[in-house]
């Protein structure tokens, strides 16, 4: 495919700026999995801007990512509920008007769905410019004909390709470049200190929450394993992102200061309070590591490059988990049916930890 051909100066003489959208609304694993999108962009198209479209939920996310140009924030999840109504109508018009302030050289839709197909629709393209989406359905992932309909070009994608890779090459081969290396995520959180029971050690934050009841980790294993934690001089930190599972939370603290030795003074463990997506992402830049199930939250700390075990109830971890597309020895999958036991998840973890710390004294 030839390369994407930038668009001529104008008379002041102004540099050239190649102006591309990403389309990728929902959800949040899945939108971090396209984040190295933006960093390949701009390795091979110097001086490219590099706007995206994503749920609002999500836009915090984006924000801390310095190679987006423009996040323009949509509600099309809850549009799609109330489209009838006067308030969701106007929501729409004024969406439509800030996506339509920029004519792009390429529009490229990184979802594949209906909805994402009607916003690389409505997105305005420069005189030479054109839609670019997946052809295909790949392995384990959604995909509606109306992203191949809207498409001036669809390209053909190899069915069994892991999510980064999908959202990588795609965009390669609709602006004609070559990728090169690893993943690169991008992803600078605001500096914070990291809220932690003891400073004195380093903190490990437990993930147990997911949209997916089936994707979840029994609460007597994450006791289990907070107490392999603590008693191996870590402090534990429990994340939550809705009332169910700050119950959980409590849950597991509960369970650990009862089964942790009572001589111990303080038992290191606490429950966050609920934060924000952006706030979130940088206690988790701050800590020693993640263990987590399947989550957005835990697909975070892989873009954060930490010492990671994402704990897997289905063989489904060569698409999302950690692996060759992120390029990092830190960061493991365990997957087991019905769920992976502790020594396992255990194991991983002291692996991540012991690569991370031979990185650190070399």
């Amino acid at each position: 495919m030839r390369a994407l051909r930038p668009p001529s100066t104008d008379a002041d003489h102004d540099p050239l700026v190649v102006k591309i959208l990403l389309v990728k609304l929902s959800s949040l694993g899945d939108v971090v999995h396209a984040l190295p999108v933006v960093q390949d962009i701009h390795a091979a198209l110097q001086g490219a801007q590099v706007d995206w479209v994503v749920e609002k939920s999500f836009a915090p996310l984006l924000a801390m990512c310095p190679g987006v140009h423009r996040v323009i924030p949509c509600e099309v999840r809850r549009w799609r509920q109330s489209f009838w109504t006067s308030a969701t109508r106007a929501e729409w018009r004024h969406f439509r008007h800030d996506l339509k302030r920029t004519r792009y050289d390429a529009v490229i839709d990184l979802q594949g769905l209906t909805k994402s197909a009607l916003v690389a629709r409505v997105a305005a393209l420069a005189p030479a410019g054109r839609r670019y989406a997946l052809a295909n359905q790949t392995e384990g992932s959604g995909y509606e004909a109306p992203t191949r309909w809207v498409a001036d070009v669809a390209i053909d994608m190899t069915p069994h390709i892991h999510a980064v890779q999908r959202s990588r090459e795609l965009a390669a081969r609709a602006l004609g470049y070559t990728l090169q290396g690893a993943a690169h995520f991008g992803l600078k959180p605001i500096r914070t200190a990291l809220i932690t029971a003891d400073a004195s050690r380093p903190t490990v934050v437990l993930v147990h929450g997911t949209s997916r009841a089936d994707k979840e980790w029994p609460l007597a294993h994450w006791v289990q394993l907070a107490e392999r934690l603590i008693a191996g001089g870590f402090a534990v930190a429990l994340a939550h992102g809705n009332p169910r599972e700050l119950a959980t939370s409590e849950a597991i603290r509960d369970g650990i200061h009862a089964g942790v030795h009572r001589g111990m003074a303080q038992v290191p463990v606490m429950v966050w309070p609920l934060l924000a997506l952006d706030a979130l992402s940088a206690q988790l830049a701050r800590s020693s590591g993640v263990i987590g199930v399947d989550s957005g939250v835990s697909h975070i700390a892989v873009a954060l490059d930490l010492p990671h075990v994402q704990i897997y109830n289905f063989d489904t971890a060569w698409r999302t988990g950690p692996g060759k597309a992120m390029g990092s020895g830190r960061q493991l999958s365990v997957y087991a049916q019905p769920v992976p036991t502790v020594d396992s998840v255990w194991q991983a973890w002291q692996t991540c930890h012991a690569v991370q710390g031979r990185k650190a004294s070399a």
